[in-house]
């Protein structure tokens, strides 16, 4: 949504732990479009949202954009800073992160979940904030327009991110692995450790804790589903993403 540029202005960063970039201060970005995004690497929300993010940075951060991410953990998992470091590695984050293990910025946003981001102009005014997956191209307009550019925008990384497109809703998040039916256009695990699951039988080998694609379908499916995890491995959650119509 849209805010009026004049009513918020960006809480302070507390002390956190940097990746990428020395400790910066949020007073210290006001001449500049600072966008926020709080993500957690066992977030598929997160995962989904985030080529958008490392496309803003490579393509608008020599015009002046400031992108940050913000990882504060929805699982124990991400709370281990060696695995949150090790996730940016792997997923070939460049722009800065900061670990908000304790939430404090999170609280100082009064933020709602994940992801959600925070589009802020020079002077470190509000102009938009989304909370959820969505309205990419609003956020990069947004941005065009405080950086002073009129460029075609990036392309949807997937063809259900266009909010025009008609999508059908997944079947509903759940706590542990799955086994019975099931509708979806991709399917998700998060696991507290590398290992081995079954899906329908067929083995996945996961190299790290977190959030993991298992399923992915072109148009929404619906068929049935048993997620089977092997040895110490737990399956913390299985998370279902909307499908084409």
């Amino acid at each position: 949504m849209r805010s009026p540029v004049d009513t918020i202005v960006a809480p302070r960063f507390p002390e956190m732990t940097w990746i990428n970039v020395a400790s910066l201060r949020m007073e210290k970005q006001a001449t500049r479009p600072v966008l926020i995004e709080f993500w957690d690497f066992s977030r598929p929300s997160s995962l989904r949202t985030l080529p958008y993010l490392k496309a803003w940075h490579a393509r608008y951060g020599d015009a002046g954009l400031r992108v940050i991410s913000i990882h504060a953990p929805g699982f124990d998992v991400s709370r281990d800073e060696d695995e949150v470091r090790r996730a940016v590695e792997r997923l070939g984050i460049e722009h800065a992160v900061a670990i908000d293990a304790d939430f404090a910025l999170w609280q100082a946003y009064e933020n709602q979940g994940w992801p959600s981001r925070y589009l802020f102009a020079p002077r470190l005014k509000l102009v938009e904030a989304r909370f959820g997956e969505g309205g990419y191209h609003e956020t990069e307009r947004a941005i065009q327009e405080l950086l002073g550019i009129d460029e075609p925008l990036t392309d949807f990384i997937r063809a259900a991110d266009d909010d025009d497109v008609p999508i059908v809703l997944p079947t509903a998040e759940h706590d542990g692995p799955h086994s019975g039916p099931y509708a979806a256009g991709e399917v998700w695990i998060i696991t507290d450790r590398p290992g081995t699951v079954l899906v329908n039988g067929e083995a996945h080998e996961l190299a790290h804790p977190g959030a993991h694609l298992v399923l992915a379908h072109e148009r929404h499916t619906e068929g049935d589903l048993t997620i089977e995890p092997q040895g110490d491995v737990t399956v913390l959650q299985t998370w279902f993403a909307p499908g084409l119509a």
